[in-house]
């Protein structure tokens, strides 16, 4: 498991006009939450090759937490039907037979455009007759097997067979992704640099970081790597960190930023479209509230209200050993439904996965990291001191003695000056190769690191 706590923050957009909608109104949402999960992450069939890279799959487990949440899971929430918009726009190039067909089966299981259930319900899955059905008759067409909810497929889950590099050989490959499920790269999107695997598995990334380090991971649920860029050096807890945020061309479509271009199909700047890699359900991620997104898709609802400081996601890092300290990575995940005058948008749910180390681990790290360099640094500028200290006394001795004595004096306070500048190079070169081992172990984090 992670030496410390990771957390999930799930805000749901109950639509509070759904008959309206359906006649063409605009959504009107209201956001409720947060509903927060203790989320858990754990390496298994860890294997080491020879090559210098380690495997593992991560597996991920969540534990709602009442006492940080704002609503319980027995909340129930209007939100459009994920099941019946997937499978419209699923069968929409279908003969019009199965059409028919599908028609009846909405009506005969009363399945409706928008539904009402519970939070827990909506994240992690509820049975569902008409995917029963429709399974049983074409074993194939939809790909929902059991339960069906927004995250069922994170719970308890893996993010797939992950090969990174150790760093034993080369510490600036640290944890880098060798492959990820056996790939090289991609086969989602259009463009040989859309599908590369960059960076890391966005858990530590190489020490001995500068403001010109690129900060890159690759994410299997946005199916897609992504960088960060550095904004600010700042502290935490004490702790000296680099900031870095979302570029704001994140998710820019191919016409604002053309190296996007191999993630199109694409509709307006700020939405990706992850539809190829979510079963071709059209589905969308973007910053939280439409955040740095084309402003028309502001107008196309109501309740929506972007603000950098809540909605932009961040991850602040220890530049000497590359471990993340705290962070937070904000996603919203829309749905797009047609309608006879265009496209409709309609928004599920903002998730927030942050963490952040506390507790014992917090003042390991400055202790190891920052106290005991310090304390290093101060005791060469003690040395110093003190070196010049016993020149000057060598000086007045010598001016108040006869030449033998004075001669005498002056080779011990030689000798004493040269033995304080021995201990200070030795000092300095043990709190180098102190924050060199410091940088490699990451004290605190040993076991999260090797793995």
């Amino acid at each position: 498991d992670m030496p410390f706590p990771f957390s999930m923050s799930i805000y749901l957009f109950e639509v509070m006009n759904s008959k309206q909608v359906l006649l063409g109104a605009k959504p009107v949402l209201n956001q409720r939450g947060p509903y927060v999960y203790r989320e858990t992450r754990q390496k298994e069939n860890v294997t080491f090759y020879d090559n210098g890279t380690v495997s593992f799959l991560e597996y991920r487990r969540f534990y709602f937490l009442p006492d940080q949440s704002n609503g319980s899971e027995s909340d129930y929430i209007v939100i459009p039907n994920p099941i019946v918009m997937g499978a419209s726009l699923m069968l929409e190039n279908m003969p019009f037979g199965v059409k028919l067909s599908f028609t009846s089966a909405l009506a005969l299981f009363g399945q409706k455009a928008f539904m009402n259930r519970t939070v827990g319900q909506i994240l992690w899955g509820y049975d569902d007759p008409l995917l029963e059905f429709l399974n049983t008759i074409k074993p194939g067409m939809l790909p929902f097997k059991g339960k069906f909810g927004l995250f069922s497929e994170l719970n308890g889950t893996s993010t797939g067979l992950f090969t990174v590099y150790t760093g034993m050989d080369d510490i600036s490959k640290i944890h880098m992704v060798d492959s990820w499920n056996g790939l090289k790269k991609l086969s989602y999107w259009r463009s040989d640099q859309c599908n590369m695997i960059n960076g890391t598995a966005g858990e530590i990334w190489p020490p001995f970081m500068t403001p010109s380090t690129p900060v890159e991971f690759y994410s299997p649920d946005a199916c897609r790597s992504m960088t960060l860029e550095y904004v600010q050096s700042g502290q935490f807890k004490g702790i000296p960190t680099f900031r870095y945020t979302g570029q704001k061309t994140l998710f820019s479509n191919g016409t604002d930023y053309p190296p996007n271009e191999g993630f199109c199909p694409c509709r307006q700047s700020g939405l990706l479209n992850v539809s190829s890699c979510r079963y071709n359900v059209s589905l969308f991620l973007s910053q939280p509230h439409f955040l740095n997104a084309d402003p028309a898709l502001l107008d196309t609802v109501v309740g929506l209200h972007p603000s950098e400081e809540q909605h932009g996601f961040y991850l602040d890092v220890h530049p000497l050993t590359g471990v993340p300290l705290s962070c937070a990575i904000r996603m919203q995940l829309s749905l797009f439904m047609k309608q006879v005058n265009g496209i409709l948008k309609l928004i599920f749910a903002v998730f927030e996965q942050g963490a952040e180390i506390e507790g014992d681990v917090v003042s390991e790290f400055y202790n190891n990291l920052v106290l005991l360099p310090a304390l290093l640094e101060y005791a060469q500028y003690f040395l110093v001191g003190l070196g010049g200290i016993l020149l000057i006394i060598a000086a007045i001795l010598g001016l108040k003695s006869k030449v033998g004595i004075r001669q005498a004096l002056n080779h011990r306070a030689y000798f004493l000056f040269h033995a304080m500048i021995y201990c200070l190079l030795i000092i300095n070169q043990i709190e180098n190769a102190y924050l060199c081992c410091s940088a490699i172990l990451a004290f605190p984090f040993k076991p999260f690191l090797i793995v």
